[in-house]
């Protein structure tokens, strides 16, 4: 597996996607809402940066299609479930640490709120 740190920085779409991922399985059009709502409609993935997202993250192995599905009645048969990897988690963290740093660096620096 590769270090971690050599995906860093990551795309924010990429990041997006892993933060939506932390918690459960979820096929695109889902993903697409969870990352709206979570940024309060800041960012909104059009479905092209999503797939396009997707296959890179499966090739990197940052997520990957599960064989396990819903249940039929909660369930599209159409629909491509994907889950992060423990790599994935890994990654998620490396770059949360990045952006914990930057977000220090720009306190010290004086251009953000709050102290360090």
């Amino acid at each position: 597996m590769t270090d971690p740190a050599a995906l860093l920085p990551l795309p924010p779409a990429t990041f997006h996607i892993l933060l939506s991922l932390a918690d459960e399985d979820r096929h695109g059009y889902a993903i697409i809402q969870d990352v709206a709502l979570r940024t309060g409609g800041e960012l909104k993935l059009s479905p092209a940066t999503l797939y396009r997202s997707i296959q890179r993250m499966l090739e990197q192995g940052l997520i990957l299609e599960p064989r396990d599905r819903p249940s039929p009645e909660d369930d599209d048969e159409r629909r491509r479930y994907y889950r992060i990897t423990p790599f994935g988690k890994s990654v998620a963290r490396a770059e949360t640490r990045r952006l914990t740093q930057l977000v220090k660096f720009a306190r010290e620096s004086g251009f953000a709120a709050g102290k360090a």
